[in-house]
């Protein structure tokens, strides 16, 4: 989300920040593995934002901004890089299509716990860029503004996280799928 390159307003925050609400719950909840817990950091997270809005550069991407802010309010809580990643229970079901069976529903719904699972056993950072990137696809720009490192170091990371998912998946399949 760009900000024109213009002053911004204290009013301009809440039109800017409300609308990452539920994503930036989203990470947190995936972040902390606690639903509490997740309130709290993205209160805090909106909080700290609203404080600072008047260093915030008008034509960045307030998006990250708001990302890296609660990125760095996870990495100093309590809970901090010893978290696990949640599993979000109160994810719709997909839609059931002509051809569903329910041997297919039971095979998807297997597929996606055996993935979620695989993600509480890689390591925060791995985690961490996987989720940026395929669960809230940011671009990689966005990414390396999150994170503060350069798009190079982005695209390694995330191509390690992505061969450790793999290998864990493999493993928890016991080898049985090329993949």
């Amino acid at each position: 989300m760009e900000v024109p390159d213009q002053s911004l307003p204290p009013s301009n925050f809440e039109d800017l920040a409300i609308p990452l609400f539920d994503q930036l719950y989203n990470f947190a909840r995936w972040l902390t593995h606690d639903t509490a817990e997740a309130q709290d950091l993205v209160q805090e997270t909106y909080a700290k934002a609203l404080r600072g809005f008047r260093s915030f550069q008008a034509g960045t991407n307030f998006r990250a901004w708001m990302y890296r802010i609660l990125r760095n309010s996870f990495l100093t809580s309590r809970t901090g890089l010893k978290t696990m990643v949640a599993i979000d229970e109160e994810t719709d079901p997909e839609p059931l299509t002509v051809n569903t069976t329910p041997e297919s529903v039971l095979i998807s719904r297997a597929d996606r716990e055996i993935v979620q699972q695989a993600m509480e056993e890689v390591a925060v950072h791995f985690r961490e860029i996987l989720l940026l990137c395929e669960v809230e696809e940011m671009s990689y720009q966005e990414i390396a503004e999150t994170l503060a490192v350069p798009i190079g170091t982005v695209m390694s990371r995330l191509s390690r996280a992505r061969k450790a998912l793999r290998e864990v998946v493999q493993k928890k399949l016991g080898g049985q799928h090329g993949l």
